[in-house]
């Protein structure tokens, strides 16, 4: 994926991954693969991850990138493990800056005006919403979006496969982050194919 518009248009839901062992990695990637989830965000809140996002780079199909990025010595350990994108949960110049230095596909996280209007400054209208029902919501979502009609969005946080139709529904919006797709525990990799396949569904006609 050349840019992060691309990656966002390519997947209904963007899963959200906490890997604590790096030898679930292959399967779990396989089976959201094979479910037609492609794009996989590894968060890096665990020990394993980086190892993670190396062993998931080797599935056929799988487009990996690396969330919780914090700053830029985070950005650098996962594009040196293999991250093909970038997700932070907020906005920073330190962090915007070596992304964009980087070429890799960024997606920062917005919650605010102010946020986005920093992230504009930067050259930059492709935002993570987050965390999105704890900042308000769908209802705060159709407030920022009025004002930055350009500005599409991700939302992420507390999204579940019930709500997800409803975010998707919103033109502003071209994919959602979900947790739901792996749910907690020793991965099933027959459960989440089924539910990457039932979260492949929600794409807008």
């Amino acid at each position: 994926m050349s840019t992060i518009d691309a990656l966002m248009r390519s997947v209904p839901v963007i899963p959200v991954l906490v890997v604590e062992d790096a030898a679930d990695a292959v399967p779990m990637a396989e089976a959201l693969v094979a479910g037609g989830l492609t794009a996989l965000e590894v968060t890096l809140r665990t020990p394993a991850a980086l190892d993670v996002i190396r062993a998931m780079s080797s599935v056929e199909g799988a487009v990996v990138g690396a969330g919780t990025v914090l700053n830029a010595r985070d950005l650098d350990a996962a594009v040196s493990a293999g991250a093909k994108f970038i997700v932070s949960p907020g906005l920073t110049a330190p962090l915007t800056e070596a992304a964009l230095a980087s070429g890799v596909p960024y997606l920062p996280g917005v919650a605010t005006s102010a946020d986005i209007m920093r992230g504009l400054d930067h050259g930059l209208d492709r935002f993570k919403f987050f965390p999105a029902e704890a900042a308000g919501g769908l209802k705060a979502l159709k407030a920022l979006a009025a004002p930055f009609h350009r500005v599409r969005f991700c939302p992420t946080g507390g999204i579940t496969e019930a709500t997800a139709p409803d975010w998707l529904a919103h033109p502003s919006v071209l994919c959602v982050g979900g947790s739901w797709v792996v749910p907690a525990g020793k991965p099933d990799p027959g459960a989440i194919r089924r539910l990457a396949e039932a979260a492949g569904q929600l794409r807008k006609a």
